[in-house]
């Protein structure tokens, strides 16, 4: 018996795109942070991500699993170090420095880099993911390290553009795959 698995990517991409634009629209400055943000991140980016990741496995991508659990577990971890400084527990500090997140955010950086070498033989759309998500993750480096307001709002906008190309490309692989013929262009790479 031969059966056909449906491509998971989709739903990693969108997962991961649309929670990225909400996040960076406050990094941009149009509004704080707050649980819708962090329902986001917990659900669509984190949930989400992780069993598109398990279903990449099913297929025996190796690349599908370790970008959409690994980024999955980000979300996850974002929201949980946001959800404590968020909530109303005794606990009145905050829990992590700006030197801390500089690092969080420069091994994802780093990660990610590294993973985008790993797109060169697949699309352009994925490649420009990928890029963008690593600029955007350097750009948090900084921004923590300096505490430049600036710095943060270019991080923003540089993120809705992140976001955005993830959420162009699930929806190309959605309707490329649903028509059986190029709706949406992503930059196919000849072998």
């Amino acid at each position: 018996m031969n059966e056909k698995l449906a491509n998971p990517a989709p739903l990693g991409l969108m997962g991961f795109g649309m929670t990225t634009v909400l996040l960076n629209l406050h990094n941009a400055g149009f509004y704080p942070l707050d649980t819708m943000i962090l329902a986001m991140g917990l659900t669509y980016g984190g949930i989400a991500q992780i069993i598109a990741g398990v279903m990449e496995f099913r297929k025996g991508n190796t690349f599908g699993t370790t970008a959409f659990c690994s980024f999955g577990l980000f979300w996850l971890s974002l929201v949980a170090l946001h959800a404590k400084v968020l909530s109303d527990s005794f606990i009145s500090i905050e829990l992590f420095s700006k030197a801390s997140m500089a690092a969080y955010f420069f091994m994802w950086g780093l990660f990610t880099a590294v993973m985008f070498v790993g797109t060169l033989k697949a699309n352009r759309a994925l490649q420009f993911v990928f890029f963008s998500l690593a600029v955007l993750f350097f750009l948090l480096t900084a921004r923590d390290l300096t505490g430049s307001g600036l710095i943060g709002t270019i991080a923003g906008y540089e993120g809705l553009v992140c976001g955005l190309s993830a959420v162009y490309l699930a929806l190309a692989e959605v309707l490329n795959e649903t028509h059986g013929r190029t709706i949406l262009p992503i930059g196919k790479v000849s072998s």
